[in-house]
């Protein structure tokens, strides 16, 4: 069976905690381990003080997601799984575990709604879905999670970790919704799928984790990362999706860089239909990502670049396609360049004149002809 979407704590005794619930059991499983990275072993089941399992108790909800902190002696579990329109579940819980990192010593409450549930709660619309996550900076508690719409991740604060969260706001879309800078709030610049992701602090800069889709199928997941910011009241403004996840500086504009960089994959004109990233071999094989099924408007975005007296853009391209592939700075932008392609069925390069202003700039590449085509890479020189 799987692990969906486990969470690792370290306990009062210094050992790090594995807490995960299998996809076919709605009951939450501890593995220990004396590594953060294991080898972990099992070590129990997440309980009531009679030994009846969380989740298996009359009036228990499914468990689903756990994610997990750790102060001092207890630990919070956060669980749950709310489809839109289901009533028999309320919404995501909190449950309140002692020293032993398995015993109930607090049961479940409810700490966001489910959709049924949301009416004057201030979550409406951005109701809890899956993937809980729980943090705390400073005396706040940020509860991370995946809403109804699936494809953000949103929170909400507390100054308690089990009570009184109110919605704040989303951190990340992975297809970009509700971002109006380059485009319409509403429009989608990336399949849109389920997200899950927290956020993290590194070397006092704070990151949110987040991942976009592969394949074609809601599992098969890029991981990503964007750096966040916070206001001066705590709250978090949602951030762009880039190519450049941590670094602080625009990528430097020039040289190859893979097609799987791409931040933005879409038909300009048809919302419902995307091309996709994807990779030779089979799954776990060192392959390289490249996009697949673009067909005439495709177009693949890249964010950002630091351009300084680039002349030329080169592509790699294979597949049955004839046409040529459009270099801009926006999707909607003007063309700077045209670069012929042809039936391939192995990867050829192609180079076109294309000046790229000077200055901090996105790349988009819009394929235009008969396909579908293959990207591989980019070239700036």
């Amino acid at each position: 069976m799987c692990l969906y979407a486990p969470d690792v704590t370290q306990g009062p005794d210094g050992r790090y905690y594995l807490y995960y619930v299998l996809d076919k059991v709605s009951v939450v499983s501890v593995a220990v381990s004396t590594h953060p990275a294991g080898k972990y072993e099992f070590y129990g089941y997440v309980k009531y003080p009679d030994g009846t399992r969380l989740g298996e108790k009359p009036g228990d909800q499914p468990q689903f997601d756990p994610g997990v902190l750790t102060e001092g002696d207890r630990t919070y579990l956060y669980t749950g799984f709310c489809a839109r329109g289901d009533k028999s579940r309320n919404g995501a819980m909190a449950t309140v575990l002692g020293p032993d990192m398995l015993t109930i010593v607090e049961p479940p409450v409810f700490v966001a709604p489910s959709e049924p549930y949301s009416a004057g709660t201030g979550f409406e619309g951005f109701e809890f879905f899956e993937a809980p996550s729980i943090r705390k900076r400073g005396d706040t508690y940020y509860f991370i999670y995946s809403s109804i719409s699936m494809h953000e991740l949103c929170y909400a604060t507390s100054k308690h970790p089990t009570k009184d969260f109110k919605y704040q706001g989303v951190i990340v879309s992975n297809c970009d919704r509700h971002i109006d800078t380059y485009k319409p709030a509403d429009m989608p610049a990336y399949v849109p799928g389920n997200n899950h992701g927290s956020i993290v602090e590194i070397n006092g800069d704070w990151y949110i984790f987040y991942h976009r889709h592969t394949n074609g199928t809601w599992f098969s997941r890029q991981g990503c990362l964007e750096k966040i910011k916070f206001n001066a009241d705590g709250t978090i403004p949602q951030v762009e999706i880039t190519s450049c996840g941590g670094i602080d500086q625009p990528l430097e504009g020039k040289g190859e860089y893979p097609a799987y960089l791409a931040c933005h994959l879409f038909y300009p004109d048809e919302p419902r239909r995307f091309p996709k990233i994807t990779q030779d071999g089979r799954d776990g094989d060192e392959e390289p990502g490249y996009i697949v099924d673009m067909h005439d408007s495709a177009t693949a975005g890249f964010k950002y670049f630091d351009c300084k007296g680039i002349k030329q853009v080169s592509i790699k391209v294979r597949g049955y396609c004839r046409g040529y592939f459009e270099v801009k700075t926006a999707w909607d932008g003007e063309v700077l360049g045209k670069i012929p392609v042809e039936f391939s069925n192995i990867w050829k390069e192609y180079t076109a004149d294309a000046a790229i202003p000077d200055g901090v700039n996105a790349i988009y590449l819009t394929f235009r002809g008969r396909g579908p085509a293959s990207l591989k890479s980019f070239t700036l020189a």
